[in-house]
């Protein structure tokens, strides 16, 4: 059922996840914002600028309605993992990955019908196997990775994940728990 409230994503895996819980949105918004994190910006500073900036960007094309953001970044040794543009970068980015443990941050910020917003941070740690080379490549090769930073965790990166702890539906890109609390404090039931 639809309900009244703007999702600021264009990511079908966020769409997907307010589904699974009974919450569709009324309209489909992605902000156009600049992403570039600020020099010497904390990663946690980061994802909670993020998240809020693309809130705050669409309620002011759309005033008086609920707005939904999220921002979901990679981090590994309090280094933002950015988008790979090209099959070396990714390469770079599993080498980085691989054998070690990282952590998922994904922020979500709700903007009520007055204007304010409320934003909450959701925080998962991996672990992931030693990965050889052929395994690199080959999940190069998916190109699932592509428009997301680091990997899609519900693909086949999946089978190199030795633990999470923490929010599946979080590293996937919209923690359910968080949302669904800030879309009832919005009146989004």
């Amino acid at each position: 059922m639809m309900k009244n409230f703007i999702l600021a994503s264009a990511s079908p895996q966020r769409k997907k996840l307010l589904e699974q819980i009974g919450l569709v949105p009324e309209k489909i918004e992605p902000a156009n914002i600049d992403e570039t994190p600020s020099k010497f910006e904390k990663p946690t500073a980061y994802v909670k600028r993020m998240a809020l900036e693309k809130a705050l960007y669409v309620a002011k094309l759309n005033p008086n309605k609920v707005v939904l953001a999220c921002d979901t970044i990679i981090v590994v040794n309090s280094k933002i993992i950015q988008k790979a543009k090209n099959d070396d970068e990714q390469k770079n980015v599993m080498n980085m990955l691989s054998g070690k443990s990282h952590k998922v941050l994904s922020a979500v910020c709700v903007i009520n019908t007055d204007g304010k917003p409320s934003l909450r941070i959701n925080v998962n740690k991996i672990i992931m196997k030693k990965l050889s080379n052929q395994e690199i490549d080959d999940y190069v090769a998916t190109k699932e990775w592509v428009g997301c930073a680091g990997y899609k965790i519900e693909g086949c990166m999946a089978a190199f994940v030795r633990k999470i702890i923490g929010s599946y539906s979080g590293i996937v890109g919209l923690p359910l728990f968080e949302t669904k609390n800030l879309l009832n404090g919005a009146g989004i039931k």
